[in-house]
């Protein structure tokens, strides 16, 4: 089969022919890959940000978002079947340790992460498992979920915490209208009362954020929304932490989601208003699953462009370049 491959950190992926993965336990999934997201982490993969944290062997198959049809099933699965169309949680779970029987899957102790420390869904055929495998609604398509799995999972589960502090009457900011935050915004509409203010210096994402609701756009960062109860932060780079953290207000809270900066505060800045700073890493299986509800409802969708599998490096340019809005879904 093709897929994806890194071999060498600092140097692009190649699609290569590689042997199809099998099954051989019994909680085995097989799956069709029908699309895979692009995610600016595998820019960060391909940097060799995350290669002492993932542990993972070169060369591997990159791919976190995925999504298509059930093609085998080991002998002890019965929540899909051959033929169903699904959408994979990021994580392979053990469902036996302390996080998982609580439902915080998302910190399985014995997890494996598809595409970041083992082989990933950018090929034809993906093995996974059954905790991982949701089975999508009739009328949803793989391609048009398949970002979802990570890039909307992870918004969705910001925002799903973030909940409790957005009462009606609550202003809530919005860092990056792009891959993620796009996501984020559709998702704090449909879930909360909140004012939702978007702040991004691309007039096309600006543009998109207006389509999708926001109450209010703007190209700076200050402003109207100073003080806000809650801010999301979808970029965590290129001064965007200084920025989120500054538009809080007191006992407000920042969500990092976005990622490759630094959070320098004073601790006594950090007593003195009791600001709180919140890391998300994607989500649990149950927010996944909730997730869908919203897809199928249409109160969430991706805003995508389509590449095939061999054209990975065109997308991987388009999205370093910022000439992708929304985001890049590789079709095998």
């Amino acid at each position: 089969m093709k897929a994806v491959r890194v071999h060498s950190y600092g140097k692009r992926p190649t699609v290569d022919d590689v042997a199809e993965p099998r099954v051989t336990g019994p909680f085995d999934v097989l799956v069709q890959v029908g699309a895979a997201g692009l995610c600016r982490t595998d820019l960060h993969i391909v940097e060799g940000q995350w290669a002492e944290k993932s542990g993972v062997g070169l060369p591997y198959t990159i791919g976190h978002e995925n999504a298509g049809w059930v093609r085998e099933v080991g002998a002890a699965v019965t929540n899909v079947a051959v033929g169903d169309a699904v959408i994979l949680h990021p994580l392979a779970t053990c469902g036996l340790c302390g996080p998982c029987r609580r439902g915080d899957d998302v910190h399985c102790e014995n997890s494996r992460f598809p595409g970041i420390d083992c082989d990933g869904g950018m090929a034809d055929l993906l093995l996974t498992n059954a905790r991982a495998v949701v089975k999508l609604a009739p009328g949803l398509e793989p391609a048009a979920v398949a970002a979802l799995a990570d890039a909307g999972l992870t918004a969705y589960h910001a925002v799903r915490k973030a909940v409790p502090l957005l009462a009606p009457g609550t202003t809530c900011a919005v860092i990056g209208a792009g891959g993620l935050g796009h996501i984020g915004i559709q998702c704090l509409l449909a879930m909360t009362a909140a004012r939702v203010v978007v702040v991004d210096p691309s007039e096309r994402a600006r543009s998109l954020a207006r389509e999708l609701g926001a109450h209010e756009v703007t190209d700076s960062f200050g402003g109207s929304f100073e003080g806000a109860h809650v801010v999301f932060d979808f970029v965590g780079e290129q001064g965007s932490e200084q920025a989120g953290l500054a538009m809080t207000r007191r006992a407000g809270s920042y969500y990092v989601i976005g990622y490759g900066g630094s959070v320098n505060i004073p601790t006594i800045d950090l007593i003195s208003t009791e600001r709180n700073i919140v890391g998300n890493l994607v989500g649990s299986y149950t927010d996944l699953d909730e997730l869908m509800t919203l897809a199928a409802q249409g109160k969430v969708t991706l805003h995508t462009r389509s590449y095939p599998l061999s054209a990975v490096n065109e997308a991987m340019d388009d999205l370093e370049t910022g000439r992708l809005a929304g985001r890049a879904i590789l079709v095998p």
